[in-house]
């Protein structure tokens, strides 16, 4: 009984939480300019792409480094949905999440037998290879790539309300949703599974959790999540193509999972805050240091690994963690 009452109030305060960061976006949104804007709504899409690492990787001890594949099968998927069918930007999401959702329980088939660098290198070549895919099939509209039109923000809102407060609206509001809909996910029997498996499978076996089934369901639900991301960035872009999607945003996510904290959801900010703050910290760096078009472009790779091995030592878990630990002592 006390269980149930401490679990009502945790949901209480969490949908409370939800509620006032909406608010706080609302009132942002009718103050920022559109650049802004356009790093909110982008901030709101790695909180997606990140979630879903944190889940398959945090949570059922699957290590994935082709995340980015997936968030470009959700892009597709969802411009292709808007182009034959015409459909509003809701079913093309959730056309998103289903195909990606289907390409990962496949993927997650295969990675029910495989562990550790095994499946890390498959995904890696998932990610390596997809692009090559995309450029072969005209219908995905080849290097130019296909477009995406979340089209304009209703004329009720006011003439003065543009596209990229719009995409920051969309973009938020999905992110609150998919995070809640992680939260309690992972505290429902499926969470303490994936738990348990990635604790000690022998252990969960013993338990009765089937070790195949819920290593596929894991890479499901997190593919899916991912796909939803995918559509999310496709969005923001106006266009999806192979270039919109390389293997370094595939690292870029990983790497912001490692500085949120890849065993909670907790810290999920700081790493999508992180990835979309690191792209400017080097191109302010490169025209106050040399002015190099290619300082530009090497520094940002260059930041993140330094970020992911200053965190992998100094906070292992993140530093959501490492506070809390700080305030048990």
């Amino acid at each position: 009984m006390v269980a149930v009452h401490n679990r009502h109030i945790t949901n209480k305060h969490r949908f409370i939480g939800f509620f006032l960061i909406g608010l706080v976006v609302y009132i942002l949104s009718n103050i920022v300019d559109e650049w802004r804007a356009y790093q909110g709504a982008t901030v709101a899409v790695f909180v997606v792409a990140i979630a879903s690492v944190i889940l398959l990787t945090g949570y059922s001890g699957q290590i994935s480094l082709g995340h980015g594949a997936l968030l470009a099968v959700g892009a597709y998927t969802a411009a292709l949905t808007q182009i034959y069918f015409s459909a509003p930007i809701w079913i093309c999401f959730a056309a998103a999440v289903i195909m990606t959702a289907l390409v990962g329980a496949i993927l997650g088939t295969a990675a029910a037998r495989l562990s550790g660098p095994y499946l890390a290198g498959t995904t890696l070549a998932f990610a390596v290879g997809l692009p090559s895919i995309a450029n072969q099939f005209s219908i995905l509209g080849g290097e130019q790539g296909i477009s995406f039109d979340a089209g304009w923000p209703p004329l009720s809102l006011g003439e003065s309300f543009t596209q990229y407060k719009w995409f920051l609206w969309i973009a938020t509001l999905t992110a609150l949703i998919s995070m809640w809909w992680v939260q309690n996910i992972l505290r429902s029997r499926y969470g303490r599974s994936w738990r348990a498996l990635k604790s000690n499978e022998v252990a969960a076996e013993i338990c009765g959790i089937t070790i195949g089934r819920s290593k596929v369901l894991a890479f499901t639900v997190s593919a899916g999540i991912a796909g939803l991301s995918g559509a999310l960035l496709a969005m923001t872009m106006n266009n999806v193509s192979p270039s919109s999607f390389p293997l370094a945003l595939s690292f870029f996510i990983a790497t912001g999972a490692v500085l949120s904290g890849v065993s909670t959801l907790g810290g999920v900010m700081i790493g999508s805050v992180a990835l979309v703050a690191i792209p400017l910290i080097a191109t302010s760096a490169s025209d106050r240091w040399s002015g190099s078009q290619s300082l530009a472009t090497v520094l940002p790779d260059f930041i993140v690994s330094a970020l992911l091995i200053l965190t992998v030592f100094l906070a292992p878990k993140g530093p959501i963690e490492k506070l809390r630990s700080r305030h048990s002592k």
